[in-house]
Order: structure tokens, then C-alpha cells, then sequence
């Protein structure tokens, strides 16, 4: 579990391609390494990894097939930075919001406007998880906790001060830019739990259900 609050930006050093996966080194920054051991996670740009290897600059960890096809990490190559933050101690403070680890899609920059010291970000989530997302409501951009401004569709504004930025990857966005995305976990177990009984049937099952009602005139 984390906060989305990031400690440090690191950068991938070395990609090592397999059949379907692949194994990465970070070159950790100023993250403090003293207290990581093999197994433990970290997320990058809001991707819970398993370190895997440790050493004098960082750490490596693998990538799962799961886990390219759900974030923008299809597109990395050496030198990408990374946001980082270690997963959260129950001690600690929440300063950011209740973050998994787990990128729900991958959103793009559409429109960047300096606002004083301040910049504005629109960003354009996949239209999927748009009914989890509210204004003024938390949501992590490549692993950052933020509060959305506003909202237009799948789209929603950000508005970052110049701590966020210099602190964060965020610096470095440009319009069509890739962001990984995950939503309120609330809202993912808010809708779950509205669905009541009908959460336990499969997803053939409803649509066999929707048919049998359709033929039997229940449904226009």
C-alpha cells in the first residue's frame, strides 16, 4: 500500500526483454535504500514492483505481461524516469490517499497552461474508468496523489504547484504525453458493493440472464 506522496525520481538503467516479459534496473536516486530488502515493493510511476536484486545504486525487478499491457510501461526505454515512493509503514502518515500499486489505464496529456508559478494539466482518461472519477475527488497520475479541479467527459484538470513539479516527472510532460492512472479504490469497492447478490454471477451468466429477459419481453 501506498500514499502517493513520491520521495525520490529514479531512472531505468538497463531492459532485458524475455518471451513476454521483462527484468529492469532502476538507478534509485536519492531514494534511501537502507531499510529495502529483496521482496519488498516499490512503485514506479505508480507501479507496485518487487525488488528483485539489490545494489551500490539501486535495485531490480520484474515486469509482468499483466503489467506492460496495463500501463505505459510498453514504451519504456533506458533513461525513462520513474516516480518512487516504498510502500507504506503502518506508522506512517497519509498524506497522500490510499494507493494499491495497481494502474487501472493509461491517460494522455492533452493541454499544459502555466498559471503563474503554477501549471495546468488536462488529462484524458480511457472513457471506462471516467465514472470513478470526481471533481475534487483523489487520483494518482504515475503514482502522484492529486485532486482533480475539474471534469469534462473522461477528462480531468489538475492543477500543480511548483513543489509537485520539481519534486516529480511531472516537469517533463508534454502534450500526448503517457500517464498511468489509478483510481480511487473506494470507488472500485463502492461499485462492487452496489451490485449486491448480482456481484457473485459471472459474466456469462448476466448475459444469459439479459437474453432469457430480452426473448421473454422484458426488455425493449
Amino acid at each position: 500500500m501506498f500514499t502517493g506522496i513520491i520521495e525520490a525520481v529514479g531512472f531505468i538503467t538497463a531492459i532485458k526483454h524475455h518471451a513476454k516479459d521483462m527484468t529492469i534496473s532502476i538507478n534509485s536516486g536519492t531514494l534511501d535504500l537502507g531499510d529495502v530488502k529483496i521482496g519488498d515493493s516499490i512503485a514506479h510511476n505508480g507501479v507496485c514492483l518487487t525488488v528483485t536484486t539489490l545494489n551500490d545504486s539501486g535495485y531490480g525487478a520484474d515486469i509482468s505481461l499483466e503489467t506492460i499491457q496495463r500501463s505505459g510501461f510498453a514504451a519504456i526505454k533506458t533513461g525513462f524516469p520513474v516516480n518512487l515512493e516504498k510502500a507504506m509503514q503502518v506508522s506512517a502518515r497519509l498524506g497522500g490517499h490510499i494507493v494499491s500499486g495497481h494502474v487501472d489505464g493509461v491517460g494522455e496529456i492533452t493541454s499544459i497552461t502555466q498559471l503563474g508559478s503554477a501549471v495546468e494539466y488536462w488529462i484524458k482518461a480511457p472513457n471506462e474508468l471516467a465514472k470513478y472519477i470526481a471533481e475534487k475527488g483523489s487520483i494518482t497520475v504515475d503514482g502522484i496523489s492529486l485532486t482533480t479541479n475539474a471534469i469534462d467527459g473522461a477528462s480531468f484538470k489538475l492543477t500543480i504547484i511548483p513543489h509537485t513539479l520539481s519534486q516529480t516527472t511531472m516537469v517533463n510532460y508534454q502534450v500526448g504525453s503517457l500517464v498511468n492512472l489509478e483510481v480511487d479504490v473506494i470507488a472500485r469497492y463502492l461499485e462492487r458493493l452496489l451490485l449486491g447478490d448480482k456481484a457473485a454471477i459471472s459474466a456469462p451468466e448476466k448475459q444469459s440472464t439479459m437474453d432469457l429477459l430480452a426473448r421473454s419481453g422484458f426488455m425493449g
